[in-house]
C-alpha cells in the first residue's frame, strides 16, 4: 500500500504539481483524517494524513495524477448536545474540492445519527472528488473592468438562458459553452448589456424533499462543492475548462462575469439533512449552532455558515480568489449577504467583510450583496459597507406600485430614480450601490407581473404556499394569457414603461433574462424547481420588438452623462431638474399630492416625460427645440410644442437640439 508524505499545508484542496497530488483539509476538531482513494472500480484505498499543521492536515501522494477520485473519512467524538457529529462510516467531500462527479440521491445511509453516530457507510452512495490539473493558457485575456456607471447587468441562468436557443448546437445548448457560442455573443452584444451575472454555477445538488416530489433544484442555490463548476452544466469532459473557455469569449466581446455565490447555508441543510462535507468535517467550526448543539437557522435552509472565525473566513476568501484568479471571473453577488457579517448578530465591521475589502485580488472584483437575511436584525439595505453594491429591493417595490398600482407619490418615485440616495448616500458610497431591478429570479418575470395578480406556484408541490404573497403586480383586467387586444396593449405599455425607467433610472439597472422578449413563467414567482419549459427561455417565440425597445434603451442610457458618471445628483449641478406637468420646477406640496406626471430632465439635453395615470394628459414642456429619441419616435404621444399630449400609463424620452 502506498503511503502519503507529509507534504505542505496550502492551499486548500487537492493540488497536483506534475509529480504528485498535495491534499489539504481544515479541522480543528478531529482526532484522525483519512484520504480515500477510489479506482474505476469504486474499490476505496484508505491512507491517513500523516501531517498536521495547527488545524490544517495535509499529505502528498507521490505519482498522484490529475482524474483521481478521492474523498474523506474524519474521525473525531459523536457528542451532538456539543455540535461535533464526526462519523467515520461517512465518506465526505472536499470543502475545496476543484470537480466532483455523481449525485446525491435521497436515502438514509447519508445521514449521520441522531443520539448515536449511524453505522451504515455511505461510500457507495456519495459522489467523488476529481483532481484536476488547473493549468489554462488564458492567452491573452484581459478583464473588461467596465465602470460601474456604465454597468448594465444581464441576469441569467446557464441552462436556462440557451437551452432552447435554435441557432447554437444542439450539444451544446444549457452548458457553459453556449454562453461563449458566437449566437450568444452577437445577443449581448446587440442588447448591449455589459456584465452576466449567472446563477450558482458551482456543484449543486436537489434536497431530499425535491427528489420526493419528483422535482429538481434548477436554480442551483443548494450548493455542495463551492469551488467546483457544476458537471451537468459542461458538455464535454472538463467542466473548469468549459467554464473557462465561456469567460474568455466573453472578456473577447468585453462582457464581465458575475458569478451568484452562497455561502450561507450548504446542502446539509438541517439535523434532518445528509452528512456531506462540513457537518462530518468540523460541524461546530462551520455552523452556527443553537445552545443543544442543533443548528441556527436564518437562511431558511436548515442551517447558517459560520463565518466570523478566522477559518470560516479563510475558507471563503480561498474559494473567491479561486474563481477571480483562476477563472478571471469579475464579481461576486452574494446570496443572503447578511449572512456574510454575522456574529452572530450583524456587524459591518465582521472579518470576512474586512478581509474582501482588504483584499488586493477582489479589489478588482464587482462585489454585490443580497442585503437580508431571515434572522433577527437580517434586513440590511444599505448597512453593507464599503465597496459593496446592494440588491435594492426598495426600488423594484416602488417602481412597480407608481406604474402597476398608482399609490406611490412623485417624492418616492425621485428618490428611487435618483439611486435611493436616502438610503446609500452615506460612507463615501455612490450611486452604482443601488442595483436597481424591477425582477429576478426569485420572483415574477416582467410579462408576468402585468399579467397576473396573484402568484401560481402549484407545480412546486407546496399547495401555492411558496413564493412571495406581496408582488405590487396587475393584470390589467384578465389574469394570465388573453387574446384580448386592449388588454394585451395595456400590458406592453407596462412594460415599456417599467423598462425604460429601470434602464434610465441612477444606480446600476440589472435585467432579468428574458425580460427583454416577454418571456412568462405562467404566474409561477418561485420556480426554483422548475427545470424545464416553464423557466426556459423560449427564444422561438421572443417579442423582437420589446427586445430591440430593449436594447435602444441601453444605448440611450449611453449617450447621457447625468447616468454614466456615477456621483450624486446636486441641485443646481446640471444633471437633473424635476419639472412638474407644466415644465415648472415641483413645488413642495406636489412631491407628496399631485398626480402621477413628472418631467425629469437630465444632463439639459434630455426629457424623460412620464404619465403613470389612467388618463392622456397635457402637458407643457420647457423651452427648447425638443425632437423624440430612439426608441420613442414611434411613440403615439402628439405635439405643438410646448404643448404636448402624454398618453396614459406610458414613458418617452426627447432630446433638446438646441
Amino acid at each position: 500500500m502506498r503511503e502519503l508524505q507529509p507534504g505542505v499545508a496550502a492551499p486548500y484542496g487537492a493540488h497536483f504539481d506534475g509529480s504528485g497530488v498535495n491534499f489539504v483539509l481544515f479541522s480543528a476538531n478531529a482526532t484522525r483524517v483519512e484520504l480515500c482513494l477510489f479506482d474505476a472500480e469504486q474499490r476505496e484505498t484508505r491512507l491517513p494524513l500523516p501531517a498536521r499543521s495547527g488545524d490544517i492536515w495535509h499529505g502528498y501522494l507521490p505519482g498522484g495524477r490529475p482524474g483521481l477520485r478521492y474523498a474523506y473519512r474524519v474521525h473525531g467524538p459523536f457528542a451532538p448536545a456539543q455540535g461535533l457529529r464526526f462519523n467515520p462510516q461517512k465518506l465526505l467531500l472536499d470543502p475545496a474540492a476543484r470537480a466532483v462527479e455523481g449525485p446525491v440521491d435521497d436515502d438514509p445511509r447519508l445521514h449521520g445519527g441522531y443520539q448515536q453516530a449511524d453505522e451504515h457507510d455511505s461510500a457507495t452512495l456519495m459522489p467523488k472528488c476529481i483532481v484536476v490539473d488547473e493549468t489554462y493558457d488564458w492567452q491573452d485575456d484581459r478583464a473588461p473592468a467596465t465602470p460601474w456607471g456604465e454597468t448594465v447587468i444581464y441576469e441569467a441562468h446557464v441552462r436556462g438562458l440557451t437551452l432552447q436557443h435554435p441557432a447554437i448546437p444542439p450539444a451544446l445548448r444549457g452548458s457553459f459553452a453556449a454562453l461563449g457560442h458566437p449566437a450568444m455573443i452577437a445577443y449581448f452584444t446587440h442588447l448591449g448589456i455589459t456584465a452576466l451575472e449567472l446563477l450558482p454555477v458551482q456543484q449543486h445538488t436537489t434536497e431530499p424533499r425535491l427528489q420526493q416530489l419528483g422535482l429538481q433544484n434548477y436554480w442551483g442555490y443548494n450548493v455542495l462543492a463551492p469551488y467546483a463548476p457544476d458537471h451537468r452544466y459542461a458538455s464535454q469532459s472538463s467542466p473548469l475548462r468549459e467554464f473557462r473557455d465561456a469567460v474568455k469569449a466573453l472578456h473577447r466581446a468585453g462582457i464581465e462575469v458575475i458569478l451568484d455565490v452562497v455561502f450561507n447555508h450548504s446542502a446539509e441543510l438541517d439535523i434532518d439533512g445528509p452528512t456531506l462535507s462540513l457537518r462530518g468535517i468540523d460541524n461546530p467550526s462551520y455552523y452556527w449552532l443553537n445552545p443543544d448543539g442543533d443548528y441556527t437557522n436564518v437562511t431558511g435552509c436548515g442551517n447558517t455558515l459560520r463565518l466570523d472565525q478566522p477559518s470560516g473566513v479563510a475558507w471563503v476568501m480561498d474559494c473567491l480568489r479561486f474563481w477571480a484568479r483562476e477563472c478571471h471571473v469579475d464579481g461576486f453577488r452574494f446570496d443572503l449577504g447578511t449572512v456574510l457579517g454575522r456574529r452572530p448578530a450583524f456587524d459591518r465591521d465582521a472579518p470576512l467583510f474586512q478581509a474582501m475589502l482588504a483584499d488586493d485580488t477582489l479589489s478588482r472584483c464587482k462585489l454585490i450583496a443580497e442585503p437580508w437575511d431571515i434572522g433577527p436584525g437580517g434586513y440590511q439595505v444599505g448597512g453593507v459597507p464599503g465597496r459593496f453594491a446592494e440588491w435594492n429591493d426598495h426600488y423594484r417595490d416602488d417602481m412597480r406600485r407608481f406604474w402597476l398600482l398608482g399609490d406611490l407619490p412623485l417624492g418616492a418615485f425621485a428618490q428611487r430614480f435618483a439611486a435611493s440616495s436616502e438610503v446609500f448616500d452615506r460612507r463615501g458610497r455612490a450611486p452604482y450601490a443601488s442595483v436597481n431591478m424591477l425582477t429576478a429570479h426569485d420572483g415574477f418575470t416582467l410579462q408576468d407581473l402585468v399579467s397576473y395578480n396573484q402568484r401560481h406556484n402549484q407545480p412546486n408541490g407546496e399547495d401555492n404556499r411558496d413564493g412571495n404573497g406581496r408582488n405590487y403586480s396587475y393584470n390589467h383586467g384578465v389574469e394570465g394569457p388573453t387574446d384580448d387586444a386592449e388588454v394585451r396593449q395595456r400590458r406592453g405599455r407596462s412594460q415599456r414603461a417599467l423598462l425604460a425607467t429601470l434602464l434610465l433610472s441612477q444606480g446600476t439597472p440589472m435585467l432579468l433574462a428574458g425580460d427583454e422578449h416577454g418571456h412568462s413563467q405562467h404566474g409561477n414567482n418561485n420556480a426554483y424547481c422548475q427545470d424545464n419549459a416553464t423557466t426556459w427561455l423560449d427564444w422561438q417565440s421572443a417579442d423582437r420588438a420589446l427586445l430591440d425597445y430593449t436594447a435602444a434603451l441601453i444605448r440611450l442610457r449611453r449617450q447621457i452623462p447625468a447616468l454614466r458618471q456615477d456621483r450624486w445628483w446636486q441641485e443646481g449641478d446640471g444633471c437633473v431638474q424635476w419639472l412638474n406637468a407644466q415644465g415648472q420646477p415641483l413645488g413642495a406640496s406636489q412631491w407628496e399630492h399631485a398626480p402621477p406626471q413628472l418631467q425629469i430632465r437630465l444632463s439639459q439635453r434630455w426629457l424623460v416625460v412620464i404619465n403613470a395615470g389612467p388618463e392622456t394628459v397635457d402637458m407643457t414642456l420647457p423651452a427648447g427645440d425638443w425632437q423624440l429619441v430612439t426608441p420613442f419616435v414611434q411613440e403615439d404621444s402628439q405635439a405643438d410644442l410646448p404643448a404636448w399630449r402624454q398618453p396614459a400609463h406610458s414613458l418617452c424620452v426627447l432630446a433638446d437640439n438646441n
